[in-house]
């Protein structure tokens, strides 16, 4: 690289990181909120637990921020160049768009790798082991999860309250089972009861004493005309909770979005070889269509760092912006186009017959005409 390669790709690059920096936060913030915040709250997560496991999470978010975090790097240092009028001069001198693009592309690249990475490798096992330590976390203490003077949802079908809690033992106890509509089928209120853990089924045991159990009609459970069935009990194991939210029925769970290339591979080639059971013919093609989904989606994902900093390039030269918020409201709108673009095909995934995996790659195609139409339309100016 020459001086102005050099210069061209020191801003590009440090405006990228701050921007990707930026967008990570942005992703990381709702994560940690909807997952986390609670159980630090409760004192379930200790501070430095909490803090490992944002850690843990950044990998995820840097996978959504890369796009983002490129189109915007590129965006506001083209902008601030061409405002300064430093590529008229450098265009002056008879340097072409494509040569003054080219240290740009060069970091794209490098972006559409780094997104590989992060995408078939950094970001699948940063997910199991941010699962693997929450779920730890929790195995440590899950009587922490039994929080006083709260309504807890965090069960399947189930809400629980609890006045009182020392240790296991609880005071004041209303239990709430629902049925699949979320209505409330039965309702246990009990003066005291207490909590266990069963480590071999990943389930607290709730076990109640001085119950009374009121079960409602089960087609309507919200209509009175027909008298509930109302029992007492001086002792009763009202409920197992299981705990689905961190655990599967063997350990942590994981997700196929969660499967490294390998793994990704792996799961590919064995349900391609496979023979359909009977009747369950539509139900294994959408299951082979979704791993084909996450296959083509992180692929595509890398890619839109590549294309999206390509249409940045010429946007960014022919704005002539210095404003920070108007190249922001530039990238911000383009990539939520692209996300909705993206999750409307995947929302296919239930018809594969409609090939939603080579579907995928039309907003990324239509970025890349699109940018390379308007590069060639500049570079005759």
């Amino acid at each position: 690289m020459n001086l102005i390669d050099r210069y061209i790709f020191r801003s590009v690059l440090a405006t990228c990181a701050a921007a990707v920096g930026l967008f990570t936060f942005i992703v990381l913030v709702p994560n940690v909120l909807r997952d986390m915040l609670a159980y630090v709250l409760a004192g379930q997560l200790s501070p430095l637990m909490f803090v490992q496991l944002v850690l843990t999470l950044a990998p995820f978010a840097v996978t959504l921020a890369l796009p983002m975090g490129m189109l915007t790097g590129v965006l506001l240092t083209l902008g601030r160049l061409s405002a300064d009028s430093e590529i008229t001069a450098l265009r002056s001198v008879g340097l072409s768009l494509p040569r003054l693009a080219r240290p740009i592309l060069l970091l794209a690249l490098l972006g559409a790798a780094l997104g590989l990475y992060c995408n078939f490798e950094a970001m699948p096992r940063a997910r199991v082991t941010y699962e693997r330590n929450f779920a730890a976390a929790v195995a440590a203490n899950p009587l922490q999860l039994i929080v006083p003077k709260t309504f807890i949802r965090n069960f399947p079908n189930c809400v629980i309250y609890v006045n009182q809690k020392e240790g296991a033992v609880m005071r004041d106890v209303w239990l709430w089972k629902l049925d699949d509509q979320k209505r409330v089928q039965t309702v246990i209120h009990a003066e005291s009861g207490h909590i266990d853990y069963d480590e071999s089924t990943y389930e607290l045991i709730v076990t109640l004493i001085q119950a009374r159990v009121e079960n409602r009609a089960e087609r309507n459970p919200e209509s009175f005309l027909d008298s509930p069935y109302v029992a007492s009990f001086g002792k009763i194991e009202a409920a197992r909770l299981p705990l689905d939210r961190f655990f599967g029925h063997s350990g942590v769970r994981v997700k196929p979005e969660w499967l490294t290339l390998g793994e990704l591979q792996v799961a590919r080639a064995r349900l391609a070889t496979q023979t359909p059971p009977p009747g369950q013919a539509g139900q294994f093609a959408r299951d082979r269509m979704k791993l084909e989904l996450i296959f083509h989606d992180k692929l595509n994902t890398a890619l839109a760092v590549f294309s999206l900093a390509l249409l940045g390039v010429p946007l960014g030269i022919k704005v002539s912006r210095r404003e920070t918020s108007a190249n922001f409201g530039v990238a911000l709108l383009l990539t939520l186009g692209y996300y909705l673009l993206t999750v409307a095909v995947k929302a296919l995934d239930r018809h594969p017959e409609y090939r939603p995996d080579l579907l995928l790659w039309a907003p990324n195609l239509v970025i890349l005409v699109l940018g390379i139409w308007l590069f060639t339309r500049i570079d005759r100016k």
